[in-house]
């Protein structure tokens, strides 16, 4: 494994239950600033029943980026911490999203 998946693998290990992150906070964090679409394609890549906790990220406009069946799973993950999702798929940045430090 590269540094750059270890690294992101890592920070997204650390995000809290009942919080979410979004691929440019990720990426930032993890030390390379301006790779949020590699962040989003490294995760997009995880096999199915992966226990990192992907669905706690999603992207900057606070919305679930997936289609599909992916979209409701990480719809129903989220739901299942506390996590309000609207229909639309919309996460309050405000209310939810993790600083990056450890709990």
């Amino acid at each position: 494994m590269d540094d750059f998946s270890r690294q992101i693998y890592s920070q997204v290990y650390q995000i809290p239950i009942g919080k979410i992150s979004t691929y440019g906070d990720i990426a930032k964090f993890s030390g390379f600033p301006g790779y949020a679409r590699q962040v989003g394609r490294l995760l997009s890549n995880l096999p199915q029943g992966s226990a990192l906790p992907w669905h706690r990220v999603i992207n900057s406009q606070g919305t679930i980026s997936l289609c599909g069946d992916g979209r409701a799973r990480q719809i129903e993950a989220l739901r299942n911490e506390g996590i309000i999702v609207t229909e639309q798929g919309r996460v309050s940045l405000k209310v939810y999203r993790w600083d990056g430090y450890p709990e």
